[in-house]
């Protein structure tokens, strides 16, 4: 599997050529089927290498930060198996609001309970679905 495929590549790259700090809606979701090791990235530097977004190797402590896609596609599970994109991935709030739903959690969640906890915590609304009418 191709794990950014060009469309999404384009996106994140778009997404890291801002100048300014925006908090993007993840793009992207990154998984290993044999662990608990999961990132839901935003942005892709000029390099084509480095990502940002929120990465949880599943020790508990979620963070936000840089990573290199050459070494998450290069990582094999006990299996053989590598990195997976998450087909079904639909982001429906900003980076933010995921980053304190695992620090509430403790792990990358997609609850919408606890994401919806986050957002009004931060004080953000989430996004619609994708097809929905503002």
């Amino acid at each position: 599997m191709i794990l950014i495929p060009d469309d999404i590549r384009a996106r994140l790259l778009a997404n890291g050529a801002v100048d300014r700090e925006i908090n993007h809606i993840p793009v992207v979701k990154l998984f290993n089927p044999c662990g608990a090791a999961t990132w839901i990235i935003t942005e892709m530097m000029a390099d084509g290498d480095t990502l940002f977004g929120l990465a949880d190797l599943g020790f508990g402590c979620p963070e936000l930060g840089y990573v290199s896609l050459a070494e998450i596609e290069s990582a094999k599970g006990p299996l053989g198996l590598g990195i997976e994109r998450d087909l079904y991935f639909a982001p429906r709030f900003p980076l933010s609001v995921c980053a304190e739903a695992a620090r509430i959690a403790g792990h990358i969640t997609e609850a919408e309970r606890l994401l919806a906890q986050a957002a009004a915590a931060l004080g953000t609304s989430r996004v619609p679905p994708a097809g929905d009418a503002p």
